[in-house]
């Protein structure tokens, strides 16, 4: 038991001593917690230090006033694209949508008589035409007669037609667009001959000579057209003819 107890004594037995190492811990912790902040208050770097060249940059290059805002090109740009947004045409003039021609085409259509101005002629503008054949199409709706397939297809054939024909007699030469100009406002009689006969049966002499006087009516309006358009004098009754038999197929729909 003795070689044990002194075993046990000799395991135990150490120089550690809690209380000068906590001491000397603490007075050498406190030296250095002491200096670092010593350090930091010496030798704390300026704030301008940790700011970005490029702020620093910004700040002295401005040369501007207070409340007074810079303005980009960016912003120029805009600005600029603005003003040029309040200066553009009207939608139906980009359309190409005039009302002031459609009705002087209108008039030239409903006097034959009347001379034509070449200048407002010879424009693309369908828009008369498309009301004329939707207008045709329903008045022989109204009098039991499906027959918008057989308007159009006749009205696209016929330019197709008149347009080959017009550039072989022509010097200048003449674009679909006119063509189917054209012949849609002059297709305006018609539509009269279609709404008589939905009031009236045209299955008859006086029928007939009506639906033969709408055809003179239409022939002689384009032909007057065109002949002032294309500049092509002394060829109105050979442009005739052949409107006359285009504007015949729309009248024996009307009739029969």
């Amino acid at each position: 038991m003795s070689n044990f107890e002194q075993f046990h004594f000799d395991f135990y037995q150490s120089n550690y001593t809690i209380d000068d190492q906590e001491e000397g811990y603490n007075s050498h912790g406190s030296e250095n917690l002491s200096g670092s902040r010593k350090s930091q208050a010496g030798e704390q770097p300026p704030a301008s230090a940790f700011a970005p060249s490029a702020m620093l940059l910004s700040s002295q290059s401005y040369a501007g006033q207070i409340l007074q805002p810079t303005y980009s090109p960016d912003t120029l740009s805009h600005l600029s694209y603005y003003d040029g947004f309040d200066e553009e045409p009207p939608l139906l003039e980009e359309l190409g949508i005039n009302f002031e021609h459609i009705w002087q085409k209108t008039l030239t259509v409903l006097n034959p008589l009347k001379p034509a101005d070449g200048s407002i002629m010879n424009e693309t503008d369908l828009t008369g035409p498309m009301v004329f054949c939707l207008a045709l199409g329903a008045t022989l709706l109204l009098a039991g007669k499906v027959h918008f397939s057989y308007v159009y297809g006749m009205s696209a054939i016929g330019c197709l037609a008149m347009h080959a024909l017009l550039n072989l007699m022509s010097i200048p030469g003449v674009s679909h667009g006119c063509v189917a100009s054209v012949l849609g406002y002059c297709l305006l009689p018609m539509v009269i001959l279609s709404s008589s006969a939905v009031v009236v049966s045209l299955q008859g002499i006086p029928g007939t000579l009506f639906a033969l006087f709408i055809i003179g009516w239409c022939s002689l309006s384009a032909s007057k057209i065109f002949t002032s358009a294309l500049a092509m004098e002394g060829q109105q009754l050979l442009i005739a003819y052949p409107c006359a038999l285009l504007y015949g197929l729309f009248a024996l729909l009307t009739v029969f």
